[in-house]
């Protein structure tokens, strides 16, 4: 794979057809691509995010830990996740997202997907929530900026996605941070080659995601050609790629690419954000029989249910594999 491409959205009211066929020809052949001038978005603050967080006591980042990791945490969801020893993942996140509105009666009680983000206290030196929550908003508007863009290079409808995202997105803004393995890896950990990954191959479920990797190496992502290739960082630039949810809706036009983490000796931090619809929205139009056939082939499917078994069942990512069944 040769370098990834770049896509200036510095040149967005001006050169929009044209980012819009590149971006729609690099996730026909990639999947993965450099998005650069980004409206708004602090770098050095969102890795200040990582690093004040990852700082904090032990003890402050457990008292935000998930419940299946402490009993005495409401949060099932959102919040902090620990290393788990023994998982070929080895990594550690805080997780956030936009709160439903209060008394909004329209999601049920149940439903953790919506449950309140949690925060750590602050002694007034940095505004983690503010920074976080800004971001969140940043990252959002950035995505339905390049959907639109994607769907104007496609063809279709210019807004086709956006109601997917209007009401109540699942969409997470996450903290990484990649510990190097402390004594021998598990096997489960080892590649064919001796070395050792901190997350496995594999491809991301939700919509869409864009990634901050700051100046870190150890991203790989699978080319046409089945090899494993490296994706090096560019300073202030986000990466982003495709989940299966888009990618399915596009008859498989769009690909979601397969990608790991290797680990690289030091601490590595990321910050993804995942673009994910509402719980309720309906992702079984295949948006290219539409194109092709002048009507889309429909079988309706809710988002929330499907992605949870894919997440908690099919694939059993360790951070989701112990969440609750979701009673509608």
């Amino acid at each position: 794979m040769a370098e990834l491409p770049i896509i200036d959205l510095s040149k967005i009211k001006t050169h929009s057809n044209e980012l819009a066929k590149e971006i729609v020809h690099a996730l026909e052949n990639v999947g993965f691509l450099f998005i650069e001038n980004i409206p708004d978005l602090d770098f050095d603050i969102l890795y200040k995010c990582c690093r004040w967080f990852f700082a904090l006591p032990w003890e402050t980042r457990k008292s935000l830990m998930r419940n299946f990791w402490n009993k005495e945490s409401k949060n099932l969801y959102r919040g902090y996740f620990p290393v788990v020893e023994g998982e070929p993942s080895r990594k550690e996140g805080f997780e956030c997202a936009r709160d439903v509105p209060p008394g909004d009666t329209s999601v049920s009680p149940k439903n953790w997907f919506y449950e309140k983000s949690v925060w750590p206290e602050e002694d007034g030196s940095f505004p983690f929530k503010k920074h976080m929550q800004e971001s969140y908003e940043i990252f959002h508007n950035t995505a339905m900026e390049i959907l639109k863009l994607c769907a104007k290079g496609l063809g279709i409808d210019e807004d086709a996605f956006t109601g997917l995202f209007a009401d109540k997105p699942m969409s997470t803004l996450r903290l990484m941070h990649y510990p190097p393995w402390d004594g021998k890896p598990p096997e489960n950990a080892i590649i064919d080659d001796g070395r050792v990954v901190t997350t496995p191959d594999h491809m991301d479920s939700n919509f869409l995601t864009l990634l901050n990797i700051f100046e870190f190496e150890g991203l790989e992502v699978k080319n046409a050609d089945d090899q494993w290739v490296a994706v090096h960082p560019r300073p202030k630039t986000l990466i982003m790629n495709i989940g299966v949810t888009l990618s399915r809706m596009m008859g498989g036009r769009l690909k979601a690419t397969r990608h790991r983490v290797m680990d690289i000796g030091i601490d590595r931090f990321s910050l993804p954000f995942f673009l994910s619809p509402s719980y309720n929205s309906d992702i079984g139009i295949n948006f290219m029989s539409q194109y092709e056939k002048g009507h889309a082939e429909h079988v309706p499917e809710r988002y929330g249910p499907w992605v949870l078994h894919r997440i908690k069942h099919e694939i059993k990512y360790f951070e989701y594999r112990v969440l609750p069944e979701i009673e509608d």
